[in-house]
């Protein structure tokens, strides 16, 4: 079997280190050639991908791969894979293709729980154009009879990424704001999902999230608690400084449900709320 990654990120590392076992050659795209010397040194072999045009080489890949992963955001002109290589995968009918996303697609829904019936209202326009990649994905899927999942993340974190790392930068902060929640994903669930969903390649969205949508300030608070330090003060929303894009994250507050991958894909996950990850995290500190 031959895996192709579009933007081996975060995440999609976790992913080939889950599965690098199963497959006889990974490929993955970078935009810079820095990057590419790091995907040499995991055993991928590296591929520019800037997404304005067709990255030399991707084409050749895709005849070939039997997997392909996509983890790559859209942009105003659509998803750049689609639009740059979507011919490729139609011609090359890999077996498997999936699709990061995000919980964002569903937008506000005042704290209520989520899945993946549920329809979505994307306030911000990130998450405005990722519905509209989604829906290109399922498209594609269906003209071309080739199974597509998606996976909507919620907030990843995991080694090097998480709540210990802004209080070694000094930013932790416990911003508040009543009744708000957000669900999380370590990234090693993430890559066991991913690999889980490998045996049953269907059409099929999956929220990929903890068991657990907390408030924000509860998780600063618990990682201080382990650290043995004290908590940073309590900082109320409204008079928080913060970023537009941040901000605009706790416009959106909702629950979101995992029950579909329990039950379709038979994923146990590692890391089923932030105490658990937390503890087991503090080892790498």
């Amino acid at each position: 079997m031959r895996l192709f990654v579009f933007g081996a990120g975060f995440s999609s590392r976790a992913f080939i280190k889950e599965t690098r076992e199963k497959f006889d050659w990974i490929g993955g795209t970078t935009r810079s050639a820095e990057k590419a010397q790091a995907l040499k040194d995991m055993g991928v072999e590296p591929f520019l991908f800037d997404g304005e045009t067709p990255g030399d080489g991707i084409s050749a890949s895709l005849a070939t791969a039997t997997h392909v992963l996509v983890s790559i955001a859209p942009n105003e002109t659509g998803d750049p894979v689609l639009t740059q290589h979507g011919d490729d995968l139609a011609k090359g009918r890999p077996d498997w293709i999936g699709y990061l996303s995000t919980v964002g697609v569903y937008g506000n829904h005042d704290g209520a729980w989520v899945d993946e019936e549920t329809p979505c209202k994307p306030v911000s326009k990130r998450s405005v154009q990722r519905v509209a990649a989604e829906q290109a994905w399922l498209e594609f899927a269906e003209a071309n009879g080739l199974p597509v999942q998606i996976f909507r993340l919620s907030g990843i974190y995991g080694p090097g990424r998480n709540a210990f790392e802004n209080f070694k930068k000094g930013t932790a902060r416990r911003l508040v704001k009543p009744g708000q929640v957000f669900n999380r994903i370590h990234v090693a669930d993430i890559a066991g999902a991913l690999s889980a969903a490998l045996a049953t390649p269907s059409t099929r969205i999956f929220n990929v999230t903890d068991d657990e949508p907390a408030p924000p300030q509860d998780v600063v608070a618990y990682a201080a608690e382990l650290l043995g330090v004290e908590a940073p003060p309590e900082i109320p929303f409204e008079t928080a400084d913060l970023s537009p894009m941040a901000r605009s994250f706790y416009g959106e507050n909702k629950r979101v449900s995992n029950q579909r991958v329990k039950d379709e894909l038979g994923y146990a996950f590692r890391y089923p709320d932030y105490r658990i990850a937390l503890k087991a995290l503090l080892e790498t500190v």
